[in-house]
């Protein structure tokens, strides 16, 4: 078995590329955020904004219609959209984001599986989502989205019928049987963070940091990764530079406030920054 291949700036610098000149928001994909219920605004706050910093041209968000005011005044770059999605919504996105604060409703597994057997592009899966999924598996059956998991051991342990503490014994195991098992992508996220195809090939990064084991930093994520995909990324590029940006971007938070006070929102602004370094990198090893 290989050992992953690891994420560095110049690995993620072979597909990450210095925008064009004439470049405007259509060029830069519509991606849609699916998240968010009572008590859960945050989660479709943080995921928005990691997508807007990431270079998404357009960004909408799906909410309960009670939760738009705290969209529109938080994110005040995106759109809102209700529940209620139609074909024609979904069909025309580059990328979906769906389960960062959802709910637990098992209503919400027909529109997951709307999405995906809606969506021409790619759509990243995440926290509710991932446990509706792991509830029913037919809510993945005629899919022709292309596929991004996101769990985080306890999301990848229901997965597959294990304990967390079994899927932190043998990470590089699990997140392979993810990969094959559910036919995407896999981020296994962690101390060490691991991406796995279905093909066998995995990665693990190289940045992050502790200050990062804090509440929301997996929805910024979500929506980092769905903007790259939006971008033109192919799910294995949006994955792998998705969770190489995020955690220097982690560290470059860490680097200027400490781990102890890291939030997630913290991690969202530096996105941007962190972006702007990594591309600053590849200019140098020219």
């Amino acid at each position: 078995m290989e050992k992953p291949c690891l994420i560095t700036a110049s690995f993620v610098n072979t597909f990450l590329k210095k925008r064009e000149r004439e470049l405007h928001k259509g060029d830069c994909g519509t991606v849609l955020i699916i998240a968010g219920s009572f008590g859960m605004a945050g989660a479709a706050v943080l995921c928005a904004r990691g997508a807007l910093r990431s270079g998404a041209g357009l960004v909408r968000i799906s909410v309960p219609e009670f939760l738009f005011p705290i969209m529109q005044t938080s994110i005040v770059e995106a759109t809102c959209l209700t529940r209620e999605l139609t074909h024609e919504m979904i069909s025309g996105l580059d990328a979906i984001a769906i389960g960062p604060g959802l709910g637990k409703e098992d209503d919400y597994g027909s529109l997951i599986r709307k999405v995906l057997q809606g969506c021409n592009g790619t759509v990243v899966l995440d926290a509710d989502a991932l446990n509706l999924i792991a509830k029913d598996r037919t809510i993945l059956h005629n899919k022709k989205a292309n596929l991004i998991l996101t769990p985080h051991p306890g999301e990848a342990g229901r997965l597959l019928g294990k304990s967390a503490k079994e899927i932190n014994e043998n990470r590089e195991s699990a997140v392979r049987e993810l990969a094959e098992s559910f036919k995407g992508i896999v981020v296994l996220k962690g101390s060490g963070t691991l991406v796995a195809t279905p093909e066998g090939k995995t990665y693990i990064n190289t940045t992050g940091n502790p200050g990062m084991a804090t509440g929301g930093c997996g929805d910024v994520l979500s929506g980092v990764i769905a903007a790259l995909a939006g971008q033109g990324c192919s799910p294995e590029q949006a994955a792998t530079a998705g969770v190489y940006l995020h955690g220097k971007s982690g560290d470059l938070g860490a680097e200027m406030l400490g781990e102890y006070g890291l939030t997630a929102s913290d991690i969202a602004s530096m996105m941007a920054l962190a972006i702007k370094k990594t591309l600053e990198e590849q200019n140098l090893e020219k």
